[in-house]
């Protein structure tokens, strides 16, 4: 199996019997995303309607999710690093 391009312009349906790559599928989203017709892309890529709109909400929700993680925010490392050491000094206390 070959990676694909990831700039390559999905035209046309799949033959029987093959699965759309996340590559496809993103490319498809997008173009939707851009303000392409649905039903244009739906009878252009012989996908159901219901279809697209799943991978149009999956993505748009993959996106909201990624935008709410906050990655490395050095206070919640510090918070949690804290945390460790309090349980570790507790710890500690009820041993002696």
């Amino acid at each position: 199996m070959t990676k694909q391009n990831q700039n390559e312009t999905v035209t046309g349906p799949l033959a029987e019997g093959q699965r759309w790559s996340a590559a496809r599928k993103r490319e498809v989203v997008l173009r939707l995303l851009r303000g392409e017709s649905v039903d244009a892309l739906s009878r252009e890529l012989s996908i159901e309607i219901y279809r697209l709109e799943q991978w149009r909400e999956k993505a748009l929700a993959g996106i909201d999710e990624s935008l709410k993680k906050r990655q490395n925010d050095p206070v919640q490392t510090e918070l949690n690093q804290a945390m460790r050491r309090i349980g570790e000094l507790t710890m500690e206390n009820e041993l002696l």
